[in-house]
């Protein structure tokens, strides 16, 4: 049985596993349709990398939930342990580099939008995409080759291993300097320059006077949500390599810094919503889907309230209202 801070962990992958999935989904459906048609932004090319490595987490996590059932005791082989931590790692960090791509995008496209239109062209958001992935899983490569095939060790006293958390005195002379350029390069790096891209881009946004309140708004909570991505999410989980490098340990909190780096699969969509209409289309039309397939259950097990609903299309058309300006640009 798992103890209670196992059971906390545990809830919250359950949790963000349930509402970070059908979220990307539908954004993964969304920027594959637009990435499709002729001349792409790249913002979108951007967008769909960042569905993807958050799928990416999230198809992976349930070997974490796994792992919180167990109460942190990894039951299947050293290969898996490499493997799972190798993508779920790494997808993090390529987030923050795709993260700051698109404040950048964001920041030029306001900044200079006449130059920026003229040279826009989709390889650029392919280039930036490449670069992210090869950055982070090109330093969980380092991580496997250097450290992480070796780091499953069996725990004293009972004699059951753990994935990723006890290291020897050797591997910490390795791996603690990795994880502080990790810090400093992946994480630092790309959260300074978003922060810096979305203070222009915002203040840009909030004195153009031909700006409408609604893509104010928009930007205001682009702005905001990306920034928590980074302090929320990926903040704690790198604090926790700075602590590490100076303890030269790790720190007994890592496991939960862990869980709100993954948090960030389930924020993600929020940014989605404010950055592409083709996203918020789609939300709107799987709320739409799930309050008519609602309706039908309840249709079947009412069905005087069916009836009724039937004979008044006023009430159904009232109904469907609150999802079409949800959806509208």
């Amino acid at each position: 049985m798992p103890n209670l801070d196992s059971s906390l962990i545990l809830a919250a992958y359950i949790i963000i596993l349930l509402t970070g999935l059908p979220a990307n989904l539908l954004a993964l459906r969304a920027f594959l349709g637009r990435v499709r048609q002729p001349h792409p932004a790249p913002v979108h090319i951007l967008l769909l990398n960042l569905t993807l490595a958050d799928l990416l987490l999230l198809l992976l996590l349930p070997f974490k939930i796994i792992e919180a059932t167990s109460d942190f005791r990894w039951e299947l082989s050293d290969l898996a342990c490499a493997l799972m931590g190798f993508g779920f790692y790494s997808s993090i960090y390529c987030s923050t580099w795709l993260l700051a791509g698109i404040s950048i995008e964001r920041y030029l496209g306001v900044a200079f939008p006449v130059q920026y239109k003229l040279s826009r062209r989709p390889v650029y958001g392919v280039i930036a995409a490449l670069i992210a992935w090869v950055m982070s899983f090109g330093h969980g490569t380092v991580v496997i080759i250097v450290q992480y095939l070796n780091s499953t060790q069996r725990v004293p006293k009972e004699n059951e291993t753990s994935c990723y958390e006890n290291f020897s005195q050797e591997q910490l002379r390795i791996l603690l300097p990795i994880r502080l350029e990790l810090c400093l390069l992946l994480f630092f790096f790309p959260m300074v320059v978003t922060t810096f891209c979305y203070w222009r881009f915002v203040w840009i946004m909030l004195t153009q006077p031909h700006m409408g309140a609604q893509k104010r708004r928009r930007a205001m909570g682009l702005a905001i949500v990306s920034l928590l991505n980074f302090l929320l999410c990926f903040g704690p989980y790198n604090i926790s390599h700075l602590v590490g490098f100076h303890m030269k340990a790790s720190p007994k909190w890592r496991r939960e810094a862990v869980v709100f780096g993954s948090l960030n699969a389930s924020l993600d969509p929020l940014l989605f919503y404010f950055s592409s209409s083709v996203v918020r289309r789609s939300f709107g039309k799987g709320l739409q889907a799930l309050h008519h397939r609602g309706s039908s259950l309840l249709g079947r097990r009412c069905k005087e309230t069916a009836e009724a609903t039937n004979e008044d299309p006023g009430v159904s058309q009232a109904e469907g209202a609150p999802s079409s300006d949800f959806t509208m640009d």
